[in-house]
């Protein structure tokens, strides 16, 4: 199936004005197969960017950040009814933590335990958001590449070149799919780093919660050491 075709069927079902379609199109179709690669990934990309943002507003936000206090509050004073009726609510991993060491104590195996358990939620998608930044400027070239060798067979497969904008425009047509590869990019690393942030922020909140609790099982005269 031809990828002009593709293009328009695309076109034609998404409820958009005619002109962007058209040039939407144009594009798929100038650009050639590889397009439809950096298309998926660049709504994949969009659709990680919405989660996490929507996931960080909710995790560090100020309501959030504003029970964290209370919290390690509650965990210095040893205060367990304090931290749970704080934390009924709560589906962050600061409360998730929080119930841990409750439960559980705040010695070093259950810090460190707690901990990680809340890594995979702070750095989901990372390494999908990574793979993106890395392959779409890769296949931008590769559809670059392919471009290049299609025009330079149809310079070979002719005596006379009546016409050298043939060649010229599709060496530039080729040069679309680089210039998509890199947009994808960089539409991407800038959230990704962002998002690096605020996970490296988050776990560092969360160890001051463990030392938190730490305290609060000190006073009690419970042990902190390992299990």
């Amino acid at each position: 199936m031809h990828i002009g075709y593709l293009a328009t069927t695309m076109i034609e079902a998404t409820p958009v004005s005619s002109g962007v379609a058209a040039e939407f199109a144009s594009l798929l179709t100038r650009g050639g197969y590889v397009m439809i690669p950096l298309l998926v990934l660049s709504i994949v990309s969009i659709t990680l960017i919405i989660e996490r943002i929507l996931f960080w507003v909710g995790v560090n936000g100020k309501t959030s950040l504003r029970r964290l206090a209370k919290l390690n509050q509650a965990l210095r004073t040893g205060d367990a009814a304090l931290v749970r009726g704080l934390v009924s609510d709560d589906r962050t991993p600061y409360g998730r933590v929080a119930v841990r060491l409750v439960e559980e104590g705040a010695n070093d195996a259950v810090a460190l335990e707690v901990v990680e358990d809340q890594r995979g939620r702070l750095e989901r998608y990372m390494v999908t958001m990574s793979t993106i930044i890395t392959a779409a400027p890769l296949l931008g070239i590769l559809g670059t590449v392919l471009g290049i060798i299609q025009s330079f067979e149809l310079l070979g497969g002719r005596s006379t070149l009546t016409d050298p904008t043939e060649v010229a425009g599709g060496i530039a047509a080729a040069l679309l799919t680089t210039a998509f590869g890199l947009v994808v990019a960089l539409i991407t690393i800038f959230p990704y780093m962002a998002f690096r942030g605020q996970s490296s922020r988050a776990l560092g909140r969360l160890e001051a919660m463990v030392a938190a609790g730490q305290e609060g099982d000190r006073r009690a005269g419970r042990s902190v050491g390992n299990a």
